[in-house]
């Protein structure tokens, strides 16, 4: 497999160069070759630099095809160019021409997981129970192609090339499922997740591609920034139960769904207030809004009640991005990162240029003149009054 990975990051330790190698605007990236692309200013590089550091060193330690390299993108503006760099730090992976963007959370065992899906088949075979056993117990969520060549399966195989930075994409036959998964026809899509199985059909789920994008997350996880801004592209609602995270466990969690999220930092500011912990909040990405329990959700039938409220409508929404909303999520964002500077621009510019308006109209008042030539004040507004000869 041709597999080409660039990685933006920070310059990364001095010992590291035995695993990374040194690119400019002069080199090639040829096959099997990972690239890294950093800037020297950027404080999100620095925090991803020992990471990569490991990354690299791993992927040489097991002699994978995946090798990692790096260049200073503010200095080699040309590779920079070529890959459309335009945040820092950003990862991708290039294969047959394809450029794959990782937008994941920055760890070690995410972006390496994101490398090996990308590097090896976009759909990998399960020829017998072991591997399909064993890929079961490795993968919260899979997608599986049963049957033989079909157009479905060319669908499938397209789907897979798109989203393949997401997700694993499996094939297998019929006789390598468990006996308990039932198949009315063959070819069939099947997702495995949550403990079940559901299989796609085009006249209930529409479009193969968006079907898979919807079902790629479990009905209930922990949830990250990273993870809840991917799931405002599948067009769902997401519910998050806000939790310390001293206090996670699979007892306090026994009866909440869809997902929980340690601390309320990040929902705080998209409330652009304070949340308390525990509490529950619908958040409807697609549009920055949420909805939040009128009281406190002590039963299950409140928190249903408080869903069936969402769904039909009857629950007040807040947030959102109109004009106003964005406005204040300015200022609630100056004030937070304690930017003083930026703060007395927002009062200062506003005010500037209405002093500015106020000047341009005084001057561009008419002036009255007396009968001798001498300037006198402009009339007030509504007309001139004749103005008296003035003596000598």
């Amino acid at each position: 497999v041709c597999v080409c990975v660039c990685v933006w990051s920070v310059l990364l330790f001095a010992s590291a160069a035995a695993f990374v190698e040194e690119l400019d605007d002069s080199v090639v990236c040829p096959c099997r070759v990972s690239l890294q692309f950093y800037a020297p200013w950027c404080t999100f590089c620095k925090q991803l630099d020992p990471v990569w550091h490991q990354i690299g060193s791993e992927y040489r330690s097991l002699g994978s095809p995946v090798h990692v390299g790096k260049s200073d993108a503010t200095a080699n503006t040309g590779l920079a160019k070529e890959f459309r760099v335009r945040t820092y730090p950003a990862i991708l992976m290039l294969k047959k021409n394809i450029k794959y963007n990782y937008s994941g959370v920055r760890t070690k065992d995410g972006i390496m997981d994101f490398a090996n899906r990308i590097a090896g088949p976009l759909v990998r075979s399960l020829s017998s129970v072991q591997l399909f056993q064993h890929a079961m117990s490795r993968h919260d969520v899979m997608f599986v192609y049963v049957g033989a060549t079909s157009p479905l399966k060319g669908n499938y195989t397209s789907v897979a090339e798109q989203l393949i930075v997401h997700t694993y994409f499996f094939s297998t036959s019929r006789d390598v499922l468990p006996k308990a998964v039932s198949l009315s026809t063959l070819p069939a899509v099947v997702v495995f997740k949550d403990g079940t199985y559901f299989t796609y059909s085009e006249e209930r789920d529409g479009d193969l591609k968006l079907w898979i994008n919807r079902e790629r997350f479990p009905n209930f996880s922990q949830i990250d920034s990273y993870t809840l801004y991917a799931m405002g592209e599948t067009g769902k609602l997401v519910l998050l139960a806000l939790v310390e995270e001293k206090h996670l466990c699979e007892e306090s969690l026994r009866e909440m769904y869809f997902g929980f999220m340690a601390g309320s930092d990040y929902i705080s500011g998209l409330v652009m207030g304070e949340i308390i912990v525990p509490t529950f909040i619908v958040v409807n990405l697609s549009n920055d809004g949420y909805f939040l329990p009128p009281g406190t959700v002590q039963t299950e039938q409140n928190l249903l009640d408080f869903l069936d409220g969402v769904l039909n409508g009857s629950m007040q929404g807040h947030g959102g991005n109109g004009a106003l909303q964005r406005v204040r999520r300015l200022v609630y964002d100056t004030r937070v990162t304690h930017a003083p500077l930026l703060g007395c621009f927002l009062v200062a510019f506003p005010l500037t240029i209405g002093a500015c308006f106020c000047y341009l109209c005084f001057k561009a008042r008419p002036t009255v003149v007396d009968e001798d030539g001498t300037p006198l004040l402009a009339p007030p507004l509504g007309g001139h009054k004749k103005s008296k000869k003035k003596s000598d």
